[in-house]
């Protein structure tokens, strides 16, 4: 099915509220919009598009699904283009609002599905944008945008204080690093796969963080540690704040003290809440994006529904129906902010709610935020198995520390990433350590929030971590290790989850009576189903590992092999190397 866009000015040249930094328009669909937008004012000059009060017998009835945020507002609109007798070709026209979703709307046009509605309203173009984009989705016709809201971070008073609000301004990373240290300050966020708010948000610190040294790691680190406080929609993130001003309350820890929210939402929420419970906003000084709420017709319509939802989007871009709109917290201009709205939701100078938007993120980016997402934070199923033989007491240049010590130290700040859904486990090794064999299960891989003994998985890990100690004269049973931890992995592999073996050596294989390599990577090889992938992920730690073998042995099951000169680093790799092998073959692609 051919798709086709209209440009933003098929709305008889009334003001766009999105900020202009980039047009799709196509040649065809140009010609398009000027021959019906033509015919459109003809039709008007000659009174066969009434604006007058008088109705035929049978009106023009549209159905429009809404953002959920923005249709208690349509709603209110289209009631009052009932009493006002709008009408289309001397009909009126009569607009029944539903509220929906924008993902679930989205996921059903792309699949192609009919919908019951002529007219959709999202909060991205983004949803539309991916709809036009796909050949078999249901047609769509971008018309314009109804409004629009910038996206910035809202806090509970005390936390805004906290960090300076408003005299100080952050970046988007300086608010995400302040927000996800320790727990501190607890920020939630609604499902990037699920809420534009969240999406755009996280393309914006993904983005910042790619321009540093070591961004993607730490990119990486913060989505799975945001993640941890994810609500599925806006409207449920909301619920996850404090519900008074209580000591108990804002110290709870299943509460949020802050949010990625827009505008409109703080807007709406200060106007509900009480005095001194309202929300602070911050709005980034790289850039606030925006919600631009698009007025998007649906399937192929009849002339008589194109030219009636023409003409109610029309009615919402005049002056009482801005008003209305403001009134609910959105903007409708990019002449600048309105006051009354930035001050309603919490913003206040010198925070910067009047700068220009930022350039609307590529396709590419919005696409490699969300894959990197869905990768970070799918829940994971991981082995690590850990070289305890006696070079590593050796002592990491002159910090005092052995390597092991910086071993466990880089492991247990890895541990804190991974959510209660994620099973880990640990095993170590050197030669002989339980009768012939050269490893020791020491915690098997199990869900890190399910109960044992008197904590949690997660208890029992970092004790187990913590205790780890070299082995006094214990040399390296590195081949028959990997192929027994290969074997238990890959026959304990768990459908939907990310599945992985993670071996950390400092040095190669010392066991005279093992497997050969030739052998393990045979063995390995056949083990590996790209059906139910575990990619093996070997980091050589030290100057006396082999990276060259280490990726080898890796690339036999489709993982890596990585170095470390410093153990301390083990944490940052790991999770990179992660991340990569997800991308290669996640199993739910």
């Amino acid at each position: 099915m051919g798709r086709h866009s209209l440009p933003d000015q098929y709305g008889a040249g009334a003001s766009d509220p999105r900020p202009r930094a980039r047009r799709r328009t196509v040649a065809i669909a140009t010609v398009l919009v000027l021959t019906v937008a033509g015919g459109t004012a003809g039709a008007v000059k000659s009174g066969l598009l009434s604006f007058g009060s008088s109705c035929q017998d049978h009106a023009v009835r549209l159905n429009l699904v809404a953002s959920p945020d923005i249709a208690p507002t349509l709603s209110v609109a289209a009631k009052q283009a009932r009493e006002d007798k709008i009408t289309s070709d001397g009909r009126c026209v009569a607009v029944s609002v539903t509220a929906r979703d924008s993902y679930k709307v989205a996921d059903m046009l792309q699949a192609g599905r009919k919908s019951d509605a002529q007219v959709w309203v999202a909060d991205s173009d983004l949803w539309v944008d991916r709809i036009t984009a796909n050949s078999a989705a249901t047609d769509v016709t971008p018309a314009g945008a109804v409004a629009s809201t910038p996206v910035g971070v809202a806090m509970v008073p005390t936390a805004a204080k906290s960090l300076g609000w408003p005299q100080k301004t952050y970046s988007w990373l300086e608010l995400a690093g302040a927000a996800l240290q320790g727990d501190s300050l607890r920020l939630g966020a609604a499902d990037p796969a699920r809420s534009a708010t969240g999406l755009l948000a996280l393309t914006r610190l993904t983005t910042a963080a790619a321009k540093l040294k070591g961004g993607d790691t730490q990119a990486a680190a913060m989505m799975k540690t945001l993640s941890q406080r994810t609500s599925d929609t806006d409207a449920q993130v909301v619920e996850t704040l404090p519900r008074d001003s209580s000591g108990t309350e804002l110290g709870n820890p299943k509460r949020n003290e802050a949010l990625i929210l827009t505008e409109q939402a703080a807007y709406t929420y200060n106007s509900s809440a009480d005095a001194d419970a309202g929300l602070d906003m911050f709005y980034p000084k790289d850039g606030s994006p925006q919600l631009t709420y698009p007025y998007t017709m649906v399937g192929q319509l009849t002339t008589d529904q194109s030219r009636a939802a023409l003409r109610f989007m029309n009615y919402l871009r005049q002056p009482e129906q801005l008003r209305l709109l403001q009134k609910h917290g959105f903007r409708t201009s990019d002449d600048g902010a309105p006051r009354a709205v930035v001050a309603r939701a919490g913003g206040s100078s010198p925070q910067p709610y009047d700068a220009e938007a930022p350039e609307p993120a590529s396709d590419t980016a919005l696409q490699e935020a969300l894959g990197t997402w869905t990768i970070t934070v799918q829940s994971a199923r991981i082995t690590t198995v850990v070289d305890a033989s006696s070079s590593m007491s050796e002592p990491v240049s002159k910090t005092g520390q052995s390597r092991m010590d910086v071993t466990k130290a880089s492991l247990l700040q890895a541990l804190a990433t991974f959510t209660p859904e994620d099973e880990i486990g640990l095993w170590e090794f050197s030669t002989k350590l339980d009768g012939a064999k050269d490893y020791r299960v020491l915690v098997p891989t199990e869900r890190l929030g399910d109960q044992k003994g008197g904590g949690t998985v997660r208890d029992e890990l970092s004790a187990a971590f913590t205790s780890l100690k070299p082995v006094p004269n214990g040399a390296t049973g590195l081949y028959d290790t990997t192929l027994a931890a290969y074997k238990a992995a890959t026959s304990s592999y768990v459908q939907g989850k990310f599945n992985a073996l993670v071996i950390l050596t400092d040095g190669v294989n010392q066991d005279p009576g093992s497997i050969s390599r030739g052998g393990l990577i045979s063995q390995l090889q056949k083990l590996t189903d790209p059906q139910r992938p575990v990619p093996l992920i070997m980091i050589a730690v030290g100057p006396d590992a082999d990276r060259q073998e280490a990726q080898e042995i890796a690339e036999a099951t489709g993982g890596s092999g990585q170095s470390v000169s410093n153990p301390a680093d083990i944490q940052s790799v790991m999770l990179k190397a992660i991340v990569a092998a997800g991308a290669e073959g996640n199993p739910d692609d």
